[in-house]
């Protein structure tokens, strides 16, 4: 059953569903609608900050519990690039989502769930998988907090890499989708077909190979990475040829692209 307690911080005050230790599935499902109520989606769109709203003070408050000497070397780090300055600030987010809606659903967040913190490591099996890798802001939270903070490191990223606005929310789009799409599966899997789902690396390098095959030959050369501080390493740019076209459903919410022509089944390693 679903009932009805006192929401945690982060919900606005607002009443929010609890469901039992084990639901069924239609009883998740009502549960989820139920707390699409309390923030539906039209109210993710838009943001107020608070008049408040100290970003830089917030972050000389956090430099008081680190390292003195490394402090510096972190904040010019940041002092890089308009992504870099996202990747290290981590808690203003944190502070301007604390005060938007939610609907209730919390979860144990990643905390810093930006692009970058994706990336490769051995699981226990010694399989090379892909995943999130960095979870030094862990906390229980709204779930929408890492959704967010994820979507806006492709936009502020493309933007970073000289992408254009199309491309980059283009970007920022399709992460999302990905997301609602595999959750979407996951609701349709037992408990521990989910345990045991992964992404492996010859899946991932199977996606890249199909996107880089998209791009014309000179748009793969290897370019300067200016958000990895100052230093002078190289990344593969994916970028085309010539200013692409936004991706067609990219406003409607249509999927496309590899994980379109691959459809749904044998996305996950079980």
């Amino acid at each position: 059953m679903v009932a009805k307690t006192t929401a945690p911080a982060g919900t606005g005050g607002h009443e929010v569903p609890q469901r039992g230790a084990h639901p069924a599935r239609e009883q998740s499902a009502a549960a989820g609608k139920a707390a699409r109520q309390l923030a539906p989606l039209a109210s993710h769109r838009d943001f107020s900050a608070a008049a408040s709203r100290d970003p830089l003070g917030l972050l000389l408050d956090q430099a008081k519990s680190r390292v003195p000497e490394l402090v510096p070397v972190r904040h010019g780090r940041m002092l890089v690039s308009p992504f870099a300055y996202y990747r290290g600030a981590a808690l203003p987010m944190a502070a301007d989502l604390a005060g938007t809606r939610s609907s209730g659903l919390w979860v144990q967040l990643c905390g810093d769930a930006h692009l970058l913190n994706f990336g490769a490591f051995a699981s226990p099996e010694r399989r090379l998988v892909f995943d999130l890798n960095d979870f030094d802001e862990t906390l229980p939270g709204p779930f929408e907090y890492d959704v967010k903070r994820m979507a806006a490191s492709f936009l502020i990223a493309g933007r970073n890499n000289g992408f254009s606005k199309a491309d980059a929310r283009a970007a920022a789009l399709a992460s999302v989708m990905a997301y609602r799409e595999t959750m979407t599966d996951f609701a349709q899997m037992p408990t521990m077909a989910i345990w045991y789902a992964h992404f492996d690396e010859d899946r991932f390098h199977e996606i890249i190979r199909d996107a880089l095959g998209e791009v014309s030959p000179s748009a793969k050369e290897p370019v300067k990475d200016k958000s990895a501080g100052g230093k002078d390493k190289k990344a593969k740019a994916a970028k085309p040829a010539k200013k692409a076209k936004p991706a067609p459903g990219a406003r409607r919410g249509h999927r496309r692209g590899p994980r379109a022509r691959e459809g749904r089944a044998g996305r996950w390693e079980r």
